[in-house]
């Protein structure tokens, strides 16, 4: 739809300025046939032909306008694509980096529940060895108690 109208726009714009060019060129050849003739005309005329002449001139920067105008348009056209261009590509390296921080918390994830595992692990361990320390201790306290007996026995 919106292409339509830039269509239908355009074609309002080149039907104008082909008016416009063919109003010049009239104009022009009224002039070169007043400069060849050399005519000399009554005030009238010669006020219809200034003011052909001032048309002539108003049609040139009209036309002029209406190049510059479509300049313009075109360069925002192009500037509106082109920052359209760098928003998909901002939106994509932004999925590139959300998809990336969630596979580091993933794995950040996973590398603490190792931890904990391992933390478990060492708890259970450390448990182990200080009751194996402490039936270490016993033992010992049952071997010198028993060892206190018998040296006691041998000596009475």
């Amino acid at each position: 739809m919106a292409t339509e109208e830039k269509s239908k726009g355009s074609e309002r714009w080149t039907g104008a300025i082909t008016n416009l060019t063919e109003m010049a060129s009239n104009l022009e050849s009224l002039q070169k046939l007043l400069l060849k003739k050399a005519v000399f005309v009554d005030e009238e005329t010669f006020a219809k032909a200034s003011l052909s002449s001032e048309q002539a001139r108003t049609i040139k920067v009209l036309e002029q306008r209406v190049e510059t105008l479509e300049r313009e348009l075109d360069a925002a056209i192009t500037a509106a694509a082109h920052a359209r261009s760098e928003k998909r590509q901002a939106e994509a390296a932004q999925k590139v980096a959300e998809l990336h921080a969630q596979e580091v918390t993933k794995e950040l994830e996973n590398t603490t529940k190792v931890f904990e595992l391992h933390m478990d692990e060492l708890r259970a361990r450390q448990d182990e060895i200080s009751k194996r320390d402490k039936d270490i201790k016993l033992l010992e306290a049952i071997i010198q108690t028993l060892g206190g007996k018998d040296s006691h026995s041998t000596n009475g």
